[in-house]
């Protein structure tokens, strides 16, 4: 009976489920307990959004007034980007400084599994954030969107996942080189000229990360076209892009934090 206990007490071993179900709940904790910088987050971004439209329209009056859906889409698409690219490469920033990314590494699922899984629930967080944006933005505006649902997340997310990729590269880099954060924000007002891209016409830019997802993010929410509209070549195109940009960052992560283990560099600070 005493081994027959022993062996039902025996634990089992952790599957991907059980780290992202963590990683989730451990997400879900930090929103709830510190609020006030989740609502910090909104209220900034609504303050810059409000400066940009209430500025532009004295500047630029009915032309900004002509094409506000496509500043509300682009800014939406924006404020995903940034918390996709930051999820991964300012969490690894902090924990170089706190000391604590040797336990990362020393997880039996592997570092780059873990920091992606991490970026995976910052971006359900983001959503969350930058959906409450949307619909200030909205009523800021007096402007109606097309919001189906299905289209915009699977738009969007598809969107962003390329960029979540540069933030598991970025993330790789910062844990090599350490002090680069200056040069990782800077990229972020990048992504102001990636979303625009489709404004410039130019074919070969759709290959880059959120200019495609941005046009086709636009026809969803200012003309109304359904997921199952778009041509295929145009969902090709997005999922081929995001899954492109995520094995190249996954591939920029594994080989940075490898070399940073060679060089004896990964704890050091």
């Amino acid at each position: 009976m005493a081994s027959q206990q022993g062996t039902d007490e025996t634990p089992r071993p952790a599957g991907y489920y059980h780290l992202a179900r963590a990683v989730l709940y451990r997400e879900f904790l930090i929103f709830v307990r510190y609020p006030a910088n989740a609502i910090g987050g909104i209220v900034i971004s609504v303050f810059f959004f409000g400066v940009l439209f209430y500025g532009g329209r004295m500047i630029a009056g009915q032309a900004l007034t002509d094409s506000i859906e496509g500043l509300i889409v682009g800014y939406f698409l924006w404020t995903l980007s940034v918390g996709a690219y930051s999820s991964i490469s300012n969490d690894i920033a902090s924990e170089v400084q706190w000391g604590t990314l040797e336990r990362h590494v020393m997880t039996p699922f592997g570092f780059a599994p873990v920091a992606l899984l991490k970026g995976v629930a910052k971006i359900v967080r983001t959503f969350i954030t930058s959906t409450i944006i949307l619909i200030a933005m909205i009523l800021i505006t007096g402007t109606t969107l097309e919001l189906n649902l299905l289209t915009i997340v699977v738009v969007a997310t598809l969107s962003i996942v390329s960029v979540l990729g540069l933030g598991l590269a970025a993330g790789g880099v910062t844990v090599l080189y350490k002090q680069i954060g200056n040069w990782l924000n800077l990229l972020q007002f990048g992504f102001i000229v990636l979303i625009s891209a489709p404004a410039f016409d130019l074919g070969w830019m759709q290959v880059l990360p959120l200019a495609h997802g941005s046009a086709l993010l636009q026809r969803a929410m200012v003309d109304g076209i359904r997921l199952w509209e778009f041509t295929a070549f145009d969902l090709v195109l997005l999922a081929a892009t995001a899954a492109g940009y995520l094995a190249l960052g996954y591939v920029v992560f594994q080989y940075a934090t490898r070399r940073a283990r060679r060089l004896g560099v990964l704890g050091d600070y």
